[in-house]
This record gives structure tokens, sequence and C-alpha cells, in this order.
């Protein structure tokens, strides 16, 4: 069995994957578990700053890494809020405030615009090093399309999840239960490109 480090101190994050890739004989471990500061994301896309963070928990560990970056994209606001969408309205908040504060920017910022032109779509890049200098890293994407909705909606979830609308299930994503959008979101598309294509042994 491989071990492989997961470049993110979120064990939510870490039992998901964990879960997702039981099949591909590999021990994932949380970066938590070694003592080192997280990567400085200053990539200009979703996939320069997941191999970022791979490259840097690889660099810390010596094992081979995955990290993953996401966001939300907003057709009306040109892209934003993109690789800034964990901190689209600042970072001396809390988790919940954070969200909270994304959220309200975001409607404020869309005051106006009908329903149809508020289209946007979620992100998500995977990148696995095979150690700190793998010049060729695997790269899965997966994107979840959708649109914004104009007030928040639901109680599951987090980030933009509660104005986030899936056309599919007439909802917010925050009124889907997790079962259900772990099974259709950006990172679990992004999950499964990645055990389509595992050649790494």
């Amino acid at each position: 069995m491989t071990k492989v480090v997961l470049a993110s101190n979120n064990q939510g994050k870490l039992k998901e994957l964990q879960q997702t890739l039981n099949s591909l004989n590999l021990e994932l471990v949380s970066q938590s578990e070694f003592n080192f500061s997280e990567a400085i994301e200053d990539g200009l896309s979703f996939v320069e700053n997941a191999i970022i963070k791979a490259r840097h928990a690889a660099q810390h560990t010596g094992l081979p890494a995955i990290a993953d970056d996401s966001g939300l994209e907003i057709d009306a606001l040109d892209g934003e809020p993109g690789i800034y969408s964990a901190r689209y309205a600042g970072t001396n908040l809390s988790r919940q405030e954070n969200d909270a504060a994304n959220n309200q920017l975001v409607l404020k910022k869309l005051e106006g615009i009908p329903a149809a032109k508020r289209t946007a779509r979620f992100q998500c890049v995977i990148a696995f090093l095979r150690s700190a200098h793998d010049s060729m890293p695997l790269i899965f994407q997966g994107t979840w399309e959708g649109s914004i909705l104009f007030e928040e909606k639901g109680d599951f979830g987090f980030g933009y999840d509660s104005i986030f609308y899936v056309p599919s299930h007439d909802c917010a994503s925050a009124e889907l239960s997790p079962e259900i959008k772990n099974t259709m979101s950006h990172r679990f598309k992004a999950i499964q490109e990645l055990i389509k294509h595992w050649h790494y042994d």
C-alpha cells in the first residue's frame, strides 16, 4: 500500500477522499500529522495552486502528495471569485463568518442581474505529485454547472452552497443531502477522473 499525503488540514476532506480512493491501494494521511506550515497559494489558477500545495507537502514529508484547489466562477462577474473564492470578502473571520460574508458580497455584486445572466460553476482541480521534484504532475478536473440564486437557501454544505442553484434538482446545493451532493459535485467529478486514470505504482 502506497502512503500519500493530502495537502490539507481539513479532516472532513481527508475522510471523504479516503472513502472515495480506497480502491486504489493507497494510505492517505493528512499533512496535519507533520509539523510544517501551509503553503502560500500565490498561483494564478486552480491548477497552479493545487500543484503549489501538493509540491509543498511532498517537500516537507518526502511522500507523494495529493492536493485540490476549487472555487466558484460567476460569468456576470468575469469569473470572480475564482481562485479567491475562500477569501473573497477578506480573511480575518471565522470559517462560518467568512462563508456568510462571501455569500453576501456575491449577492450584492449581482443586484439587478436577472436569473438568466447569473450562470456560474464550481471548479475543482486535483493534482498528484509522485515526489517534490515531479515535473509532470497528474492533473484531474471537475466542473459543476449552475447559477446564483437571489437569496441564501438550505442548511447543508458550506461555502457558496446556499446560493448555488442546481438545475437538475431545482434547489440550492445547500438543500441537497451530503450523500446526494457527493455524487454530483465538482470534487466528486475530479476524483472520478483521478480513479479512472490512476497509474501510479
